[in-house]
């Protein structure tokens, strides 16, 4: 086989895959993590990232002053336990999933007094295993009320 006739081949494949996983992702997000949001009016920030084990990634957000909050932390169960931090910009800790005695530790509902900024820190556990490891969905969601005055 030729370089041209391998590399007519090979191209789409390698441009299709990510478009997979974006998709696998956004199927995730709907139908797993968008019910958690009941109730709340979802912001138009669509924050997600395929992680693997050991991964860690950090997410800035803005929230606003006089309204109550919901953020939900969604991660496809082939990652196992993710954890979750919430911090303000002085890495000074507000909510760490795992310390949450919550029946449900990936969601945070939280209200704002004025406008800030907090840092999401989420970490992928390592996963002993012999196998590759393997690659899977988390999804940051936000949604808002307004506070009654």
């Amino acid at each position: 086989m030729t370089k041209m006739k391998l590399l007519r081949y090979l191209l789409p494949l390698i441009l299709f895959v990510p478009l997979m996983a974006d998709a696998q992702c956004r199927a995730f997000t709907k139908n797993r993590v968008l019910p958690l949001m009941s109730g709340y009016v979802q912001n138009d920030n669509y924050n997600s990232a395929q992680l693997v084990p050991g991964d860690e990634a950090e997410l800035l957000l803005t929230f606003y002053g006089n309204k109550e909050y919901r953020l939900v932390v969604g991660a496809h169960p082939i990652l196992g336990e993710v954890d979750y931090e919430v911090l303000d910009t002085n890495n000074q800790l507000i909510y760490a999933s795992k310390d949450s005695k919550s029946e449900n530790k990936y969601i945070f509902d939280f209200k704002m007094s004025s406008t800030q900024q907090l840092i999401v820190r989420i970490r992928v556990p390592e996963q002993n295993s012999a196998l590759t490891p393997h690659e899977g969905c988390v999804t940051v969601m936000t949604g808002y009320k307004e506070i009654a005055k």
